[in-house]
């Protein structure tokens, strides 16, 4: 039996990066997710985090420009993936 699994990258856009705020609300829709959910950028020393913890995702320090990848494993991955994509595609709903 396997496991539903989804894999994509997004480019944090909005000003101020992966902020405290923004962080947040990241890690709010990854725990309405009934998958695991991980997270990593693309900086060289960076490791793979829970998405669904804040101090994970706040010691990514995700700043503007960065990709992020985000996979999820369990029901509903690809739906996961998609909604915390287009969080991130929105800015977080900040202006900038």
């Amino acid at each position: 039996m396997s496991s539903e699994s989804a894999e994509s990258e997004f480019t944090i856009l909005n000003q101020l990066g992966l902020h405290a705020r923004a962080a947040a609300q990241l890690v709010q829709l990854a725990n309405r997710c009934k998958c695991d959910v991980t997270l990593k950028t693309d900086s060289d020393d960076s490791e793979s985090v829970n998405g669904k913890s804040i101090m994970g995702v706040l010691m990514l320090a995700a700043a503007q420009g960065q990709v992020l990848t985000v996979s999820a494993v369990g029901p509903g991955a690809a739906d996961c993936v998609r909604e915390i994509g287009e969080l991130i595609a929105n800015r977080f709903g900040e202006a900038q």
